[in-house]
């Protein structure tokens, strides 16, 4: 599939949930990589792909080789957040990703956090290893790396 623009955004919103708070009553620190997670699915989807290419031969995939997020203001349940992944890199075989956290409940609202998720291509062998292999052309050129001035 082919694309007349380029993609570089995705933003989606999401309500915290009881059982993704902590004894404290805020997000438990690990939820934020789920978040990014599904930032990341949500992207590839809409670029037309999925996370696991299993129509390639061999089937390829996404691992993380690089997860960070630095956290700056609570998030509680019940709070909306708002998850926007930017790509901050794009290499021949490497996607990163800098994901902003937003509370939109605050008055006025606030970034919560900040996160980078750093994914390689890879290849699935039948025997089960995996190799680094480029992002198929087709969708390398629907990507583009996000304007500095959103990255800051």
């Amino acid at each position: 599939r082919r694309f007349a623009s380029m993609a570089f955004e995705i933003k989606l919103q999401r309500r915290v949930e009881f059982s993704e708070t902590d004894a404290a009553g805020i997000v438990h620190f690990s939820n934020f990589f789920r978040y990014m997670e599904s930032a990341e699915h949500a992207f590839f989807r809409s670029l037309g792909y999925s996370i696991m290419m299993r129509r390639f031969d061999p089937p390829l995939g996404f691992p993380r080789v690089h997860v960070s997020c630095d956290y700056r203001s609570p998030l509680r349940f019940e709070d909306l957040v708002e998850v926007h992944l930017l790509v901050r890199m794009k290499k021949a075989k490497v996607l990163s990703y800098l994901v902003k956290f937003r509370n939109l409940t605050a008055e006025p609202s606030v970034e919560a956090s900040r996160g980078v998720l750093t994914v390689v291509c890879v290849t699935h062998a039948s025997d089960g290893q995996l190799k680094a292999r480029p992002i198929p052309q087709e969708l390398a050129d629907a990507i583009e790396v996000a304007p500095a001035e959103l990255l800051a």
